[in-house]
């Protein structure tokens, strides 16, 4: 019989964490390239709609890097970010900040915690957000979003004023998503490779949640185990190796991502 056939699943959960800190190897990225590789693999997941939608990650001193408006999810690369402060002014790189950014400059300063948004205007966390209802989790794939996402029900209108960047910090709270009603997603994490993940399940999550409403009554998952398995699937050492496979699958459609090849 084997060593492990007895053991409960708590010591046999302990028993892999501990075995993803030292057999998982996980690329060696700059935010910059981070950021790259999150855009265009939440753009071929269909998170692009036109202009809309930003990434920043915080940077030293109230700055945070974002990408360029005009260019799309599917344009960015490491090279065409830019380095802003909390007031949107261009301190590194060429063109303008998205105006609605400035709702980012609140969540950072409400949330030293957080370290990367995501937000989008992805078809069905969109779709989900014209009905008024908050979003849902009850899969396995989502549970990283369980008890974690908030709502918005009011939309408040383009989120280019301070006004905006208040109401939609204070409704986020402490929360690591929330769906904003007529609008969108929204994510944060403690690092890109978080927010990047979160961003994938908030989607992925709305979809079944339609696909579900339209057959019939969604059945909510158990508590405990659906904390328990949140927990584990944002575990820092699994959330960097489920990056690491947008990161490759990235790296094969658009090797022009980069500038310079990644030290992975």
């Amino acid at each position: 019989m084997g060593r492990t056939m007895n053991l409960g699943k708590s010591e046999l959960m302990a028993t892999a964490e501990q075995a993803m800190l030292t057999r998982i190897r996980t690329g060696d990225w700059t935010d910059r390239q981070k950021i790259a590789l999150t855009c265009r693999s939440l753009s071929d997941a269909g998170h692009d709609s036109g202009l809309a939608g930003q990434i920043s990650v915080r940077q030293a001193h109230s700055t945070f890097l974002t990408q360029r408006l005009g260019l799309g999810f599917d344009e960015i690369t490491d090279a065409n970010l830019l380095l802003v402060d909390e007031d949107l002014e261009v301190l590194e790189g060429d063109g303008m900040a998205n105006p609605a950014n400035r709702f980012h400059s609140w969540i950072y300063r409400a949330r030293p915690d957080v370290e990367c948004i995501v937000h989008t205007h992805p078809l069905h966390a969109s779709a989900l957000s014209m009905l008024g209802v908050p979003l849902e989790v009850s899969h396995m794939d989502t549970a990283p979003l369980f008890g974690d996402c908030a709502f918005l029900a009011e939309w408040p209108g383009v989120p280019v004023g301070n006004e905006e960047g208040e109401i939609i910090s204070t409704a986020l709270g402490d929360k690591r998503a929330i769906l904003l009603a007529h609008h969108g997603q929204l994510v944060v994490g403690a690092s890109i490779e978080e927010a990047c993940t979160l961003a994938h399940a908030i989607e992925r999550a709305a979809q079944l949640q339609l696909l579900a409403m339209a057959a019939g009554e969604i059945q909510p998952l158990p508590t405990v185990l659906a904390e328990e398995a949140h927990d584990w699937t944002l575990l820092p050492k699994r959330v960097e190796a489920n990056f690491g496979y947008y990161a490759r699958r990235v790296l094969r459609r658009h090797p022009e991502v980069f500038e310079h090849e990644s030290s992975e």
